[in-house]
């Protein structure tokens, strides 16, 4: 199977299906993802309703824009027909909360496939439970599999301190090792990993200090709940001038003739191998996406 072309994932704005005036903006925002929710920011008398709008807002989808539908748990009264209603509008991706186990990817997917969803139609997981974190390498490990669909993890910060009752302060001290692994993992199984959400959209000096801190952890991106951190989540995962300068000096050293066929170089005193080659070839290709 072809490998996956590469997608910035820098910015992933929830919107709530049931917020109409939200939903409308969609096609002028910057983010590189929208998650179009059926869960948490739904109430349940308005659940079936938010649902049925989902043909509609992806019908009118901006290319630009990756798509994905959060639905509602598997195991509870709305999320197999969630799932099945959003398959048939063809998303980009349905994000998959309250995960626990492999098997929660695999049925998903089998639901998906019995009911011909595209391949095309990816499965995201919400990493928020304990359970979820115990068995983070087995779901991972999913990622290698083209047919289990999966593609990306979603840190559940919020669900994870409420499910723990660690202390949740400024600087994420308690919750680090545990986003730490959850990255350890995602790189294992070939996935691409997404920072939870800064809880006060209105302190953006906050929300930049915790997108550099997740772009140095290692994240793809960041899960954000207000328009406005969108730019300072593109800022803090967009590849900087220096490191652009590198990747293409990279490039640039090995493509020369005396170097055809050399695993490692020398480079201003420094050793580079071919892995970091590889990694320079790809930050390249994520600049000409984003425009870097």
């Amino acid at each position: 199977m072809a490998q996956e072309p590469c997608r910035p994932r820098r910015s992933v704005l929830y919107i709530p299906a049931s917020n109409d005036k939200a939903l409308a903006k969609i096609g002028a925002l910057a983010c590189d993802a929208v998650i179009i929710d059926l869960e948490d920011a739904v109430l349940p008398a308005d659940k079936k309703a938010a649902r049925d709008k989902i043909a509609r807002i992806l019908a009118g989808r901006e290319k630009r824009c990756e798509m994905v539908v959060r639905i509602n748990p598997l195991a509870g009264e709305w999320g197999a027909d969630d799932l099945l209603a959003v398959a048939k509008a063809e998303p980009d991706g349905i994000l998959l909360p309250k995960i626990g186990t492999p098997r929660d990817i695999l049925e998903a997917g089998d639901l998906l496939d019995d009911n011909f969803a595209p391949d095309s139609v990816k499965l995201w997981a919400m990493v928020e439970t304990p359970k979820a974190l115990l068995n983070i390498g087995a779901i991972a490990e999913l990622g290698r599999d083209p047919a289990s669909r999966l593609a990306c993890f979603v840190a559940g910060t919020n669900d994870l301190v409420k499910a723990t009752g660690i202390l949740a302060t400024p600087d994420r001290r308690y919750m680090m090792p545990w986003l730490m692994q959850l990255v350890l993992a995602a790189r294992a199984g070939g996935l691409d990993v997404i920072d939870g959400v800064a809880n006060d959209f209105r302190d953006l000096d906050a929300l930049a200090r915790e997108c550099a801190d997740g772009a140095a952890m290692g994240f793809d991106g960041k899960s954000l709940i207000h328009p406005a951190q969108i730019e300072p989540a593109n800022h803090a995962f967009s590849p900087s001038p220096e490191a652009l300068a590198r990747a293409r000096a990279i490039r640039d050293a090995f493509a020369r003739p005396e170097n055809a066929g050399r695993g490692v170089i020398a480079m201003d005193g420094r050793m580079v191998e071919r892995l970091h080659l590889a990694e320079a070839e790809k930050l390249l290709a994520k600049a000409i996406i984003i425009g870097a």
